[in-house]
């Protein structure tokens, strides 16, 4: 049995004393390196996605059109689509703090 890292035989000084591993605590500076690696490999994928849809294409939008290549037009139809959700996110997290608000200053 295995209690808090440290298996019977390390407690009473038998074969595995001595030989203990000390975890790290995870930090926000790993954290943050992870987060920077992940986005690296993310960005590699998008070039090479932006770079094997290079042909052009027309694209209309209200009244306007123009040319540009399809692997540029994808990336800009996902950005938009990523700040509709992150503006209606934003909302909702306003409503929650205003509404925690006003259950803090309403007394019971």
């Amino acid at each position: 049995m295995v209690e808090n890292g440290v298996g019977k035989a390390e407690r009473a000084g038998g074969a595995g004393h001595g030989l203990e591993e000390e975890r790290l605590e995870r930090t926000r500076t790993g954290g943050i390196w992870v987060s920077a690696v992940i986005a690296v490999v993310v960005l590699v994928f998008v070039l090479v996605f932006i770079v094997q849809n290079f042909e052009s294409v027309t694209v209309r939008f209200l009244w306007t059109a123009g040319s540009l290549p399809l692997g540029v037009a994808m990336i800009f139809a996902v950005l938009a689509g990523a700040l509709l959700i992150a503006l209606v996110g934003t909302a909702r997290i306003l409503q929650l703090r205003r509404s925690a608000k006003h259950r803090l200053r309403k007394p019971e």
